[in-house]
């Protein structure tokens, strides 16, 4: 006889199945997975969760066959939805990248790169280093990171000079792109081969001079030299460095100091 497949509730009125409890074959998945829908339909659920685990895929279409849909995907396993009210909230799934790039000056000089992209032979444009964050890297963390293995140079991290978001990114995503002050603690570069052409200490007058510089470029430098930015802080509530980066700004982080001490 046919059991309701095991699952616990999320706080929306949600079913979440429990993917290690799945039927083995796929006619007893559907089966159960019918008597289920019915039972959480009667005691008024408005969504369900069903992760498959790849080892299990060959579930989705039976599935897809009751009326879930595509949510999202992992390394390792498929996320599918149903709603069993119409108009049920179903959270969206991460729409943004997440990338940063680093102000790197020394001497009146700017640290940039040029990258392997396009046909050899062709004009120079020169770029800050940096690149996307890993899952579950900080920002610090990840643009000190990507300075290092563009150009060899190892950083402090200073201040948030600025972001800017783009639409229509890779795959129709966006992507939020951060700017922020380094200090070098090297001065040797040591060129990625895989990507960098070039890597060098760019004087800024021909930095700002230079045809091969976007203007946005050029601006991101000009804030990073007028404005103090926005530094790391500690607030109440938000100190766990595991999950937390707060950054606000210098003034108002020293007011913040003041107060607690």
């Amino acid at each position: 006889m046919e059991t309701p497949l095991r699952f616990e509730n999320n706080p929306f009125g949600g079913v979440i199945l429990d993917p290690s409890a799945l039927p083995q074959s796929p006619e007893s998945f559907r089966r159960g997975l019918d008597l289920s829908l019915a039972v959480w339909r009667s005691e008024g659920y408005k969504v369900v969760w069903l992760e498959l685990p790849t080892a299990r895929a060959d579930l989705t279409p039976q599935a897809v066959g009751a009326g879930f849909g595509f949510h999202h995907t992992g390394d390792d396993y498929l996320m599918l939805t149903l709603r069993l009210v119409e108009g049920a909230f179903i959270p969206p799934f991460a729409s943004h990248y997440i990338g940063a790039g680093g102000v790197v000056l020394s001497n009146g000089a700017l640290l940039v790169v040029h990258e392997r992209r396009g046909p050899a032979g062709g004009p120079r444009y020169y770029k800050l280093p940096g690149g996307a964050l890993h899952e579950g890297e900080h920002l610090v963390e990840g643009v000190v990171r990507e300075v290092l293995e563009e150009t060899g140079i190892r950083t402090r991290f200073q201040s948030i000079v600025c972001f800017r978001n783009l639409h229509g990114y890779r795959y129709g995503k966006s992507d939020i792109y951060f700017v922020c002050k380094l200090q070098p603690l090297s001065h040797r570069i040591v060129p990625q081969a895989e990507e960098i052409e070039e890597c060098r200490w760019m004087p800024l007058d021909d930095y700002f001079a230079a045809d091969s510089v976007s203007q946005f470029n050029k601006a991101i430098v000009r804030a990073a030299l007028d404005s103090p930015g926005l530094a790391p802080d500690a607030i109440d509530g938000y100190r766990d460095p595991r999950q937390y980066e707060v950054f606000m700004p210098r003034v108002g982080a020293e007011r913040q100091r003041r107060v607690r001490t």
